[in-house]
């Protein structure tokens, strides 16, 4: 571009010597093979593009590629995506056949599911990996702002997952707080105007004579370093009428004035280079042959666009590029309304006779004045092919201007609920909330009002509304009534997610009882028959039936959802966990979950991704592995990193309470949970420090936490904290409290017939009994909890069974079971534990290296996945498909583990692995 020419004539950028160091780190990195990404974000103007071109320039042996924002492409899914991609098309074979098939849909040439943006994503970073095999690639991606959401979500999940590869990114945007939350995680490089000493440089280079160094400063003063509004003055005014206009009070064309300063020099040309100049502005797609097309209906002659070029408005190089953004904004912002509508017109029978649907849909929306049925019919058939290919946040937009375009009532509201609904499934709630305010709920159809009522419960769940959280149960079985007798899959999910939410608001749910949402649930399942009929039974049948008769009706549900298709599984996290716990089916559920996970990582959904993880965090501290309960947390971080965020929605309490957090912050968060509306994260906050209690042998502290959750135990939840309040009542000599609580749990455990609820029942009645009776209960809880996947409850079986055998004076038989609790519960994750087995051991006077082994070689939890999927024969580039990394970030990652496990290959792995579990 003329700017950069005009930069670096005569010595190179000035004033941007720190800049152009830090850019030029990121690429020595990239060709060192250790990938990265800046935005570079200022103002119109400051150079942004000038910096990005040099960084080019000095690309030395790496592959640039290059794509450029415009606005009205903004509509239009994964456009730039597709541009930036279309020199890579030859490594596409190369990619997993999920990622080439999104690709393919994402681009418009392949049919099929609308793939989620950041599979598309993964997709495009396994071409640029691939292609970075032979040299490096550097990817410089200008006016990011103005690129489709689609193409932005997409190239930020790159960004961020670059890692250990020949790859740099370079993005530039308008420094605003969208773009920065849109590529969040990548590192930010402000640039400001110039210092005063480098703006009287850049003015006096590129004027004709040099000028008064008062002057000078005075006039780079006025223009706040901007280098481009110098670069301008000094081409269009000589060196005196500068002077004059320094030493004037008349004020300098800068900032709106610029603007105004980019028009006189449009207005110069004559009226065929102004009217194509407008066409060129309000398409700002760049495609010269649809300008081009336009043009010839209204009569321009075919030269008119090089005459533009010649007066250095516009570039003409296979598209048509803006000498800058203020010159576009300041041909289209100076038309009257007639005369933009008539360029929308003219562009949009010149897409309609180039087969552009979409562009013709947007254009003619766009010469339209007031409401048009069947324009806005031609822009929903534009969403709708929007989302075909996964372009949700394309839908929102179009589907929100064809509502406008249509007449008040049902339709328009219809229109304007789906443009908020595919607003929320990108995550974009300000957007949602706006279109759903416009709606006029007065004229409303009960099928919108419920559809309304499903996107606000999902914007109270994201944003953490107190106002509404606890409500949003009551709010979804309102929907379901709307949509009762109308649409019944519709009133099935919404109780499913009604069913859901139930759970996590527990017992701070508000506007509905457990009795009322059981009986609607079982009403439901009616509406419809198929799997959702099932599950909705079984889900009544766990809200409203004494557990022996609920038992067959929820297990039955629960193998419908164990039928279910990996897409419809994902959905269903919170349902798996709960059923699962009411079933105490401990290796169902870890299994259901794991498929639900593996199933959301291979579509890309990592917000579903994010929930089935938090699911799993607290399903493995009741009833699994505290430390794969804390990984799962972990991977809830990262989950959240790759989309963009930098922490957790809502923090797992539980799991602090677990570890060495300070009792004061678990009660903190949890108390701040409970007072949103999370009901569930209070409740298993507070049980989990009831079990850390246990462990420090506070027994009687773990007593007063417990006794409310099982005096009115909360569903499938309450029960799962009976095991640690029988021996919290038992131990504290309270042996009456634990008498009927313990009765409880055994008729649960032989009504459910579970491994891991007969092994906690038959461990409590160990605590409760003594004499011989007391050992065989603890030998029988051993002997089932071992068939169990419930590792911590099995060391603490061994343990209280070694703590009887210390006080029964059996010693040595007693220093084994210490020993193998130590051993399981350091296995298990659960630290919290072993100074209480420490101390057993210490008082049986048995020497035993148990609990006090040297530090085991630790994997980090990204580590440790990494290792058990390449020991199970998962190749790099199926392990970085189902982690959203790179085969060579894999391989980084791989040669660490090898390293920390002493060993050398991939054969090697299982057997390490199997050895750091036993």
């Amino acid at each position: 571009m003329r700017v950069v020419d005009d930069m670096a004539a005569g010595g190179g950028l000035v004033g941007r010597e720190e800049e152009r160091r830090q850019l030029g780190l990121l690429l020595s990195r990239a060709r060192n093979g250790q990938g990265g990404a800046v935005l570079v974000l200022g103002e119109p103007g400051v150079g942004k593009t000038a910096l990005l071109e040099a960084s080019s320039a000095t690309a030395d042996a790496m592959q640039v590629l290059r794509v450029t924002g415009f606005e009205s492409e903004s509509t239009i899914p994964y456009a730039a995506v597709q541009r930036l991609c279309i020199p890579l098309r030859g490594h596409l074979d190369a990619l997993p056949k999920r990622q080439q098939d999104a690709l393919r849909v994402a681009a418009g040439v392949a049919e099929g599911p609308p793939p989620d943006r950041f599979l598309v994503g993964l997709g495009i970073l396994g071409l640029l990996t691939t292609a970075a095999a032979a040299d490096a690639v550097l990817c410089v991606v200008d006016d990011a702002h103005l690129l489709d959401q689609e193409s932005l979500d997409a190239l930020a999940f790159v960004a961020r997952r670059i890692e250990f590869e020949p790859v740099a990114m370079l993005f530039a945007a308008r420094d605003d707080v969208e773009i920065g939350t849109r590529l969040g995680g990548v590192r930010e490089l402000r640039v400001a105007g110039l210092t005063a000493d480098a703006a009287v440089v850049l003015l006096n280079r590129s004027m004709a004579e040099p000028m008064s160094p008062v002057a000078a400063a005075q006039v780079a003063e006025a223009m706040n370093g901007n280098p481009l509004a110098l670069i301008d003055l000094a081409h269009e005014v000589s060196t005196r009428q500068l002077e004059d206009m320094a030493l004037s009070d008349d004020p300098l064309p800068v900032g709106s004035r610029l603007e105004a300063h980019y028009l006189g020099r449009v207005r110069v040309a004559d009226e065929a280079v102004q009217d194509w100049m407008l066409l060129a502005a309000a398409d700002s797609t760049g495609s010269l042959e649809l300008v081009r097309s336009a043009a010839s209906l209204l009569g321009i002659a075919a030269d008119t666009a090089d005459r533009a070029e010649e007066a250095g408005l516009i570039e003409l190089v296979g598209a048509v590029r803006f000498h800058h953004p203020l010159v576009r904004s300041a041909v289209y912002n100076a038309a009257t309304g007639a005369q933009r509508r008539r360029a929308h017109g003219a562009l949009a029978r010149g897409a309609d006779g180039l087969g552009l649907v979409e562009a013709e849909a947007w254009h003619a929306s766009r010469a339209t004045v007031g409401t048009d049925p069947e324009v806005a019919d031609r822009l929903e058939h534009a969403a709708d092919l929007a989302a075909s290919r996964g372009g949700l946040a394309s839908r929102s937009s179009v589907l929100a201007r064809a509502a406008e375009l249509s007449a008040p009532g049902p339709l328009r509201a219809g229109r304007q609920v789906g443009a908020a609904e595919a607003a929320l499934a990108v995550g974009a709630i300000h957007i949602a909330q706006s279109h759903l305010a416009a709606v006029d709920r007065t004229v409303t159809a009960p099928v919108v009002l419920g559809r309304v009522a499903v996107v606000e419960t999902s914007i109270a769940l994201f944003t953490a509304d107190a106002s509404r959280v606890a409500r949003c149960t009551a709010d979804l079985v309102a929907a379901a009534e709307q949509f009762r007798g109308r649409e019944p899959d519709r009133e099935q999910d919404a109780l499913l997610r009604a069913f859901q939410l139930y759970m996590t608001a527990d017992t701070r749910a508000e506007g509905i009882t457990t009795a009322e949402l059981g009986a609607r649930l079982t009403a439901g399942a009616e509406a419809a028959n198929g799997s959702y009929a099932t599950i909705l039974r079984g889900m009544g049948a766990l809200m409203q039936l004494p557990y022996a008769d609920g038992v067959p009706l929820v297990r039955t549900a629960y193998d419908e959802i164990a039928k279910l298709p990996d897409h419809q599984l994902i959905g269903m996290g919170s349902a798996i966990g709960s059923l699962g716990m009411y079933l105490w089916d401990d290796a169902g559920r870890r299994d259901l979950l794991t498929r639900a996970s593996a199933a959301a990582r291979s579509a890309g959904a990592l917000q579903d991704l994010d929930t089935l993880l938090w699911v799993e965090s607290i399903a493995e501290l009741w009833g699994g592995s505290a430390r794969r309960s804390a990984a799962a947390v972990d991977n809830v971080r990262e989950v959240r990193r790759i989309m963009g965020y930098d922490a957790e929605n809502v923090i797992n309490a539980a799991v602090m309470a677990w570890t060495d957090y300070p009792r004061e912050v678990v009660h903190a968060i949890a108390d701040g949970a409970a007072a949103v509306g999370f009901g569930g994260v209070w409740s298993a906050a507070v049980a989990a420090l009831a079990t850390r209690d246990l462990a420090e042998g506070s027994y009687a502290d773990a007593y007063e936490k417990l006794q409310p959750l099982v005096a009115e135990p909360f569903l499938q939840t309450g029960p799962s904290y009976f095991p640690d309040f029988v021996e919290a009542a038992v131990r504290s000599d309270r042996p009456a409290a634990a008498r009927s609580i313990l009765a409880d749990l055994e008729d649960r455990a032989r009504i459910n017939g579970s491994a891991w609820c007969r092994g906690v029942a038959a461990r409590a009645r160990g605590l409760a009994s003594t004499g011989p009776e007391a050992e065989e209960h603890f030998q029988l809880a051993i002997e089932l909890l071992s068939a169990s996947v419930a590792q911590v409850e099995l060391g603490r079986a061994h343990l209280a069974y070694g703590e009887w055998l210390r006080r029964t004076r059996r010693r040595a038989d007693a220093g084994r079971q210490l020993a193998l609790s130590a051993d399981i519960l350091e296995q298990a994750g659960a630290a919290m534990f072993l100074p209480r087995v420490r101390a057993e051991l210490a008082a049986t006077g048995v020497t035993t290296e148990a609990g006090k082994r040297p530090p085991r070689h630790e994997l980090t939890s990204q580590e440790l996945t990494i290792a058990q999927l390449a020991g199970d024969g998962h190749t790099n580039a199926e392990i970085g498909a189902q982690l959203f990394i790179s085969p060579n970030t894999v391989d980084y990652h791989l040669r660490k583990v090898f390293q920390k496990l002493a060993i050398s290959s991939r054969r090697q792995l299982t057997d390490r692995l199997d050895r750091l579990e036993d």
